[in-house]
């Protein structure tokens, strides 16, 4: 993620990363925010309870683990009308994005991929509207009728 927000410099794009949490690696993630001469660009947020209103203030929400579960976050985006890229790990942000419709995919560890997914995002219009659609098609109440029509069949 942080090779990507480099590169955005090829593509002109004057953007500012926020990460919100912390762990074990947040130092290392720092130092490496060091080398790449990006503290300015590169921000951390820490942990916060509620993170819904950073995901209606940003302009993108990007996923860039190299695995995921669910990825409930990319929902979250798309509730708040958040266009959303993701890397194309195993297990739901595919699926969630509907390879690629409701957001960009890129291939696990391309750095470039990324960047010019985050390029090309953050100079299109997306729908809020289609976006939050999307993120519908995930809520638990129609989620527990699916699952409700598949137990009564």
């Amino acid at each position: 993620m942080l090779s990507a927000v480099k590169g955005l410099a090829d593509y002109d794009i004057d953007a500012s990363l926020l990460i919100l949490g912390s762990g074990p690696l947040q130092g290392e993630l720092e130092e490496l925010r060091s080398a790449l001469g990006l503290e300015d660009r590169v921000h951390f947020g820490g942990f916060v309870s509620d993170p819904g209103p950073f995901y209606r203030a940003a302009g993108l929400f990007v996923l860039s683990s190299a695995w995921e579960g669910f990825g409930n976050v990319i929902v979250e985006s798309l509730a708040a009308g958040t266009p959303v890229v993701s890397v194309d790990c195993q297990s739901g942000p595919a699926e969630i994005l509907e390879n690629g419709r409701y957001g960009r995919l890129v291939p696990v560890g391309d750095d470039m991929a990324l960047a010019r997914a985050i390029a090309e995002s953050l100079t299109a219009s997306e729908d809020p509207g289609v976006l939050r659609a999307r993120a519908a098609d995930f809520s638990v109440e129609k989620i527990a009728r699916e699952y409700l029509e598949v137990l009564v069949s």
